[in-house]
């Protein structure tokens, strides 16, 4: 069984799978995260959707360079978490399937590719207070006590 974080399944309400790749970046002790503006307003551990016939590993390596403008190497897979939400520019419901990675920033390609983010550096004590998502708290706070 896979842990939830947020709010609980709704009854009577239909949701759509969507599986993630997310990332935690570490250089020692400072991660690279991104920030995303607009309407979220947002920290999120960089990563996102993984289409239909991809691997994680690739949605990972696509993900991180559209909101970041990094490349990374040796990703590994830490768990996963799952969390009921709205996805407004989607205008779906969905239960997220985030998968979450540890992986080594290893260059600035460019600035981030996607609309509204912005590629972030913070030491891990004041990434774990920001980022939006419960789930990626938990995560990198597990990274944190391992170091």
């Amino acid at each position: 069984m896979i842990r939830r974080f947020g709010a609980p399944k709704q009854r009577n309400r239909q949701y759509t799978p969507r599986p993630g790749a997310y990332a935690i970046l570490a250089l020692g002790r400072d991660v690279l995260i991104t920030h995303q503006g607009g309407p979220f307003d947002e920290y999120q551990l960089p990563g996102g959707g993984i289409d239909s016939g991809e691997s994680p590993i690739a949605a990972l390596h696509r993900e991180v360079m559209e909101e970041t403008g990094w490349s990374i190497q040796s990703p590994r897979r830490l768990g996963a978490y799952r969390r009921f939400t709205y996805m407004p520019e989607y205008d779906l419901w969905a239960e997220k399937v985030c998968h979450i990675f540890l992986a080594t920033p290893v260059r600035r390609i460019s600035d981030p590719l996607e609309a509204d983010h912005t590629a972030v550096w913070s030491n891990v004590i004041t990434a774990t207070r920001v980022l939006h998502s419960e789930g990626d708290r938990h995560f990198l706070r597990s990274y944190v006590r391992d170091l």
